[in-house]
């Protein structure tokens, strides 16, 4: 039987980066996943979401794994979008509205490695893009102290349990906590 928790997120991209769906992923670590997955939903153009670990060491990680703060996995949301729908830039721009990326380790509540911010890129064109935006953000000095979000290559994805997935819209819930603007 396949494991239901094997590495995702590793298919072939064209000549252009995408998958030969046309649609594009995009991999973002900003606290709970719970919440930046709802956030991520709510998007147009936005066609899936699935919640998961990636940037650690072991493979097939657990939720309880994670939470050892040992693994150095990130909580994160891999985002399945049309970009003839919904471009990466508006997608950042969920992803720093989504979190407190001034804050290491932590968001709201939640403390420890698995919490940390992180844009996990999936080409050159990602990368630039997040660069660019993390760049544009500390310019604007909307926030005051210095951002902290890591900017990496994407690796291996490792889905989360199912219970995790799609956790706030199954109890009727909008966020875990909000985050300061």
């Amino acid at each position: 039987m396949d494991n239901p928790r094997r590495p995702e997120g590793t298919a072939e991209p064209t000549s252009q980066g995408r998958a030969s769906t046309g649609h594009e992923k995009a991999t973002f670590g900003a606290g709970c996943f719970w919440g930046v997955e709802a956030a991520f939903r709510q998007g147009e153009g936005v066609v899936a979401t699935v919640v998961g670990y990636e940037g650690g060491t072991l493979e097939n990680p657990s939720y309880k794994d994670v939470c050892t703060d040992k693994t150095g996995h990130a909580e994160v949301v891999q985002v399945e979008y049309d970009p003839t729908k919904v471009p990466y830039d508006q997608l950042l721009e969920v992803f720093w509205k989504a979190h407190d990326p001034t804050t290491p380790n932590r968001q709201g509540p939640d403390v420890g490695t698995q919490y940390r911010s992180v844009i996990f890129f999936h080409g050159p064109i990602q990368e630039a893009a997040a660069r660019a935006s993390k760049a544009k953000l500390e310019r604007s000095g909307r926030l005051k102290q210095p951002i902290v979000t890591e900017i990496a290559p994407a690796g291996a994805f490792w889905r989360a349990e199912e219970y995790h997935q799609q956790y706030l819209e199954k109890r009727g819930l909008s966020s875990c906590y909000v985050a300061p603007k």
